[in-house]
């Protein structure tokens, strides 16, 4: 198995890097999610989608401690109980997450942010007098090209295009090297031209990464998806499961989300 998707503690012998089974959280007697299931595979890029208010953005809460569920369980490879980890202790033990705004330190340069990234990972830096090696700087080199801002690297991020700042947050999170990625609406606001190219680089990281992607946009979830599975969720719980095609042609997902 590729090392880069196994990771550092996490076993992922049966296959699933993420499980969730029977996850239901409560707001105010209101279930933003109702007794949940599902389950990613090593390596897969699966695309969740469904109306606002079908529970996305909670099970992402639920998956990286922001929200603890009120019953069920939800397992990071064979053996790490998220419902029973900080929130930190998930970042580090290999989930990193991208929410729908560019979060990104806007006054330093595309390498400064990559490289802070880096320091942020208390594997690689654990002192307060880190420099960058040579072997650093390769791989600062390599997610550059990756993201498409090599040569751009001595730019303010401030002065990044909307998707330019939006590949730059991937870049950040994979210089921490994450086992699993949690992408929320990662092309929401770009154009054409820089859609197309975020679904070039979420294929290029299908297989070296697992990965879930929150999406509204159709085209670009058919882009990715690729004969891969897409989840419909509804109202808190799966509603529908299948490729692409399978779940547009389901009379359900339709009649609640697609429309004719």
């Amino acid at each position: 198995m590729n090392a880069a998707i196994k990771g550092e503690g996490v076993d992922t012998t049966h296959g699933a890097i993420l499980y969730l089974e029977d996850i239901t959280v409560s707001f105010d007697g209101f279930k933003a999610i109702n007794q949940l299931n599902l389950d990613i595979s090593v390596g897969e890029l699966r695309c969740i989608i469904g109306p606002n208010g079908a529970g996305k953005t909670t099970m992402m809460d639920v998956i990286t401690g922001k929200t603890r569920p009120v019953s069920g369980t939800a397992f990071f490879g064979q053996t790490m109980d998220l419902t029973s980890m900080a929130e930190y202790e998930i970042a580090h033990a290999g989930i990193g997450r991208k929410f729908q705004r560019p979060t990104v330190f806007e006054q330093h340069t595309v390498f400064e942010n990559l490289e802070l990234a880096m320091k942020m990972n208390k594997r690689v830096a654990p002192t307060l007098f880190f420099r960058v090696s040579s072997e650093q700087k390769g791989k600062i080199e390599e997610i550059l090209k990756l993201i498409r801002l090599h040569g751009e690297e001595t730019r303010l991020a401030g002065l990044l295009s909307h998707g330019q700042k939006q590949w730059l947050e991937i870049g950040m999170l994979l210089m921490q090297e994450p086992q699993l990625l949690l992408l929320d609406e990662p092309v929401a606001g770009m154009s054409d031209a820089e859609t197309v190219r975020t679904a070039e680089l979420l294929n290029e990281l299908r297989g070296k990464h697992s990965i879930v992607v929150v999406e509204h946009d159709m085209a670009f979830v058919t882009e990715i998806a690729q004969g891969g599975k897409v989840t419909v969720l509804h109202e808190g719980s799966v509603l529908a499961e299948g490729t692409m095609q399978q779940v547009q042609a389901d009379e359900r997902v339709i009649e609640v989300y697609l429309g004719r």
